[in-house]
């Protein structure tokens, strides 16, 4: 106990006061949303990447390396400009989603009437064999992909994605978001996924799919032209879908999950402030 004590006082715990636990807390907080913002998205790949760059930093200087720790120690200057101009991209969507987080009014995950329209006009699209993909926004907002293309403020419904999706129709050959239960744009054109491991077959909606998937955690919905099939596409991964049923069960198995999860999410935080 003495040896305790003895190291309790000359330890900064001793001095420290309830501006430093404030402090401690503050920071915490911001780091915990800067994670939430860009879990879902390729920033975070790249900052595990450093993270392992710090921690062999800190190994070559226990270990006596000297090049190495010279070497790492001197591009540790560049980082911030490097983080700057690698996730220029996430940092602007982050911020984006920051603000639409704190001003967003209701939930951005479909109900089961609008998980519905989806389910009966997607396999009505496969039957007919139009192609149509439909971006299902979740926690990381879709609104920089939105830009340039048609904005809409639309009840989802069978018919309208129909007429969308016709042929036709000028929008056919975009996307079409839906976020907060309605249809918020129409012919998006979504980022196409480069990866060397997206299957040949799959034609410019499926790689649009994957894209916008690697970078956020929406779930797409997208019906093959060629093949009149249907699947649903999550963390860039496609899953074929075998009848309405089991497209009913995807989308509710997902987008439920992470209703649930953003309510014991607010649940918390309001427990949190309430003390």
């Amino acid at each position: 106990m003495v040896w305790v004590a003895e190291q309790w006082k000359g330890s900064a715990f001793s001095t420290a006061s309830w501006i430093d636990a404030v402090d401690v807390l503050a920071f915490a907080w911001v780091l915990y949303r800067v994670l939430v913002l860009i879990r879902g998205t390729r920033a975070m790949q790249s900052l595990l990447g450093l993270g392992l760059l710090g921690l062999l930093y800190l190994a070559s200087d226990a270990a006596g390396l000297t090049t190495l720790h010279f070497v790492l120690d001197n591009l540790f200057v560049y980082v911030v400009l490097a983080m700057l101009i690698l996730f220029q991209e996430d940092i602007r969507r982050a911020l984006a989603r920051a603000g639409g987080t704190v001003f967003r009014g209701q939930s951005a995950y479909a109900d089961a009437p609008i998980l519905e329209e989806i389910v009966q006009v997607a396999f009505e699209l496969a039957r007919r064999k139009i192609g149509g993909l439909v971006a299902i926004q979740r926690e990381a907002s879709l609104e920089p992909y939105t830009d340039g293309a048609h904005p809409m403020d639309a009840i989802v419904t069978t018919e309208l994605l129909q007429s969308i999706f016709h042929p036709a129709s000028p929008l056919h050959d975009g996307a079409v978001v839906v976020s907060q239960g309605r249809i918020v744009a129409a012919g998006v054109f979504l980022p196409i996924s480069l990866s060397k491991e997206v299957s040949r077959s799959y034609g410019t909606r499926h790689r649009a799919a994957i894209g916008i998937t690697e970078e956020t955690d929406c779930i797409a919905v997208v019906v093959s032209e060629e093949r009149g099939t249907v699947t649903v596409v999550e963390n860039g991964q496609v899953v074929p879908i075998a009848d309405a049923d089991d497209l009913r069960a995807k989308l509710q198995e997902r987008l439920g999950d992470a209703r649930k999860a953003a309510i014991r999410r607010a649940t918390a935080q309001a427990e949190v402030a309430n003390g």
